[in-house]
């Protein structure tokens, strides 16, 4: 069956699913937009009320639909899963969203789908090396959030602190989406501005003390929004429709997204957030970006950590 380049589905519309789709139909990158859910009445309550706005949007369909509704997309966003509760880590999700991350590929997989799976649920880096075992997919096609939003978070609080656009403000946090994240602080900068020559400029220091601070306020961002609001939903639908974007424009774009390593920075048998471009076929390139030695330490320990968590699941032999 051939691709609709303008076909995407998002499977799961809870608050981030819904939150994507909204961000969808702002846009205008799709044509039309599919909606699952468990509780097919929730998926057509979406729909319905996103149509609503179209009036006042680009021209879309967007419905509620079925497994057999994904064949021709060319894109499929996953956001199904339990969410974090308070005071729970995204790796304690693993188990619950594991066994709903089977039967969603399980489904996907039984139709001649084409195009490339985007996961969002948690533990993003997990789930995303776990679909692509599950699905047997190239890894180009299967592809994860990763720390798009951590990014954003640190650009925006890096902007905030040195009181420039953070558009302007070019970094990366890689590793795991979550509590073994790192900031890659040795490339930072500012439009093409070493980030200490440009604190100088600004008659600013951003010492270690400072520099830490800045990251276990991007790290823990997530536990202090489900603290007060109970979910996270608008940063990462806005992280996800810039994903969208790249392949849909086929950008070439470079985004931390979480990819299958494939003997990048020496690791396999797992997935990671790390700088990669992104086209219109998914994953083109992993970067393997130059990391101070604390920063290399950093992530091989990531890696270790998650791998730890991967070696307790359940998957197909590698090759599947």
């Amino acid at each position: 069956m051939a691709i609709n380049p303008r076909k995407a589905a998002i499977i799961g519309c809870g608050f981030v699913g819904a939150s994507i789709a909204f961000r969808f139909l702002q846009q205008g990158l799709f044509s039309h937009l599919v909606l699952l859910d468990a509780n097919q009445e929730k998926a057509e309550g979406e729909a319905m009320d996103l149509s609503d706005g179209l009036p006042y949007g680009t021209a879309m369909d967007i419905s509620a639909g079925t497994y057999d509704d994904i064949a021709d997309c060319a894109l499929v966003v996953i956001t199904a899963g339990v969410n974090q509760k308070p005071g729970e880590t995204r790796l304690q999700l693993i188990e619950r969203n594991t066994v709903i991350l089977q039967s969603i590929i399980r489904e996907i997989t039984a139709r001649p789908f084409q195009g490339i799976l985007l996961i969002v649920s948690n533990p993003v880096d997990v789930l995303t090396y776990a679909a692509q075992r599950l699905s047997g997919y190239p890894r180009e096609r299967v592809i994860g959030s990763g720390t798009v939003l951590d990014t954003a978070r640190l650009k925006q609080l890096l902007g905030d602190e040195l009181k420039v656009d953070s558009r302007n403000v070019h970094t990366f946090i890689v590793g795991e989406h979550g509590d073994s994240e790192l900031a890659v602080w040795s490339g930072a900068n500012v439009s093409g501005l070493d980030l200490d020559d440009f604190c100088r400029l600004r008659g600013k220091e951003l010492l270690p003390p400072e520099r830490e601070r800045l990251y276990r306020q991007i790290r823990d961002s997530a536990y202090e929004i489900i603290k007060r609001k109970g979910a996270t939903y608008y940063g990462i639908a806005m992280a996800v429709g810039r994903i969208a974007e790249c392949i849909v424009k086929d950008e070439h774009a470079i985004l931390p997204i979480s990819v299958v390593l494939n003997q990048e920075y020496g690791l396999d048998g797992l997935a990671l957030s790390i700088p990669s471009i992104v086209g219109k076929n998914g994953l083109e390139k992993v970067l393997e970006i130059p990391l101070g030695q604390a920063e290399q330490f950093a992530l091989q320990d990531s890696a270790r950590q998650l791998k730890d968590v991967i070696a307790g699941l359940a998957l197909p032999a590698q090759g599947h």
